[in-house]
C-alpha cells in the first residue's frame, strides 16, 4: 500500500526521460519528508476511552497504539482498542512490511464514569472463604490462559450486534459498591436484563477459548475469541452450548442467560478485552468494517 502509493506519486510528478539516480534522490527524500502527510492506514471508529477500532493497512505491518503492537493480517485488518482510563493523547505508529514507518499523535477523547451501588449479592461473595479463594486463584489462571488466545480468522470485521434484547441495567466503566462496602474494581461489561433461558447469540464471528457452566464468580462462562485477541465474555449463563475450539458465525445461539456466580438477576454480562485493555462493547456496535473493504 505505501509503495504503491509513493510509485503513483513519483509517477505523476517525474517527466518521461527523468534522470533515474534523480528519480531514486527524489523517491529518498519524499519518503524522508513527506513521510507525516500520508495516510497508510484506515480504520473506523472513534479515539475515545474504551472504544474499539477496526483498520486496514499493509498486510504484515506492525501496528501500535500506545503501547500495544500487533501484526496486520494477510488482507491487512487489524483491531485495535483504547484503555478504559486512557490518557488524553496517545501515539498511533505503523511500521510496514518494508520498514517504512508513519507515526501520528492522537488525541483521545474522555469519559466520566458514574458509580453503581449493588445491594443484595449472595453473602459468600462478600469475605471468601479458603476454600472459595482457592477455587477463584485457579479459575483465573484458566481465564488468563484463555486470553491468550490470538485467532487469525477476522469475526472482528463482520460488525457486532447485541447478544441479547433487553433492559441496560449497568453500563461500562462505572465503579461498582457491592452491599454498601468498599468500591471494588471497575464493571468492564454491558448488564443486560432478560428473562432466564433466554437465547445468547454470537454478536460476530470468532473461536470458542473457554466454556464452563459453574465459574465461580461468573457461573455459566464463555469466551469468544473474535480476532487477534479481540474477545467477547459472557457471564452469569445458565447453560452452555458451544465447547472450546468451536468456529462460531454471527448469530448462532451459544448459551443461555441466567443468574450463577455474583448476581442478583437473571442477566447477560457482556464484556470484551483486547491484550490487557478492557473494551466497552456498546463502542463496537457502530464499526463498519465494510467502508474498508
Amino acid at each position: 500500500m505505501m509503495e504503491a502509493f509513493l510509485s503513483l506519486a513519483l509517477a505523476q510528478s517525474a517527466p518521461a526521460d527523468a534522470d533515474p539516480m534523480a528519480a531514486l534522490i527524489e523517491a529518498s527524500l519524499y519518503a524522508a519528508t513527506d513521510a507525516a502527510d500520508r495516510q497508510p492506514i484506515e480504520c473506523t471508529g472513534v479515539h475515545r476511552q474504551g472504544a474499539a477500532l477496526v483498520c486496514r493497512t499493509d498486510p504484515g505491518a506492525q501496528v501500535s497504539l500506545g503501547d500495544i503492537t500487533v501484526t496486520s493480517d494477510e488482507q491487512g485488518w487489524v483491531v485495535l482498542g483504547h484503555d478504559r482510563d486512557a490518557a488524553e493523547t496517545t501515539t498511533l505508529r505503523v511500521v510496514g512490511a518494508d520498514g517504512a514507518v508513519f507515526q501520528t499523535s492522537l488525541e483521545v477523547e474522555q469519559r466520566a464514569y458514574n458509580i453503581q451501588r449493588i445491594d443484595g449479592t449472595p453473602p459468600r461473595f462478600n469475605r471468601l472463604s479458603d476454600e472459595d479463594l482457592e477455587r477463584s486463584r485457579r479459575e483465573g489462571r484458566v481465564k488468563a490462559a484463555a486470553y491468550t488466545s490470538r485467532w487469525d480468522g477476522a469475526g472482528f470485521t463482520d460488525g457486532f450486534f447485541m447478544p441479547i434484547e433487553g433492559r441496560i441495567t449497568g453500563v461500562y466503566g462505572s465503579q461498582r459498591v457491592y452491599n454498601n462496602q468498599e468500591s471494588s474494581r471497575p464493571h468492564y461489561g454491558i448488564d443486560i436484563a432478560a428473562p432466564s433461558g433466554t437465547d445468547v447469540l454470537a454478536p460476530a464471528g470468532g473461536v470458542v477459548t473457554l466454556a464452563d457452566d459453574d465459574m465461580f464468580w461468573e457461573g455459566g462462562l464463555i469466551f469468544i475469541d473474535h480476532g487477534q485477541g479481540f474477545t467477547s465474555a459472557f457471564l452469569h449463563l445458565s447453560a452452555v452450548d458451544v465447547e472450546v475450539g468451536d468456529v462460531v458465525s454471527q448469530g448462532d445461539v451459544i448459551g443461555e442467560v441466567g443468574a450463577g456466580g455474583r448476581s442478583t438477576g437473571a442477566h447477560l454480562d457482556w464484556r470484551i478485552k483486547w491484550h490487557n485493555r478492557y473494551i466497552d462493547p456498546g463502542e463496537t456496535l457502530q464499526l463498519d468494517a465494510a467502508s474498508l473493504r
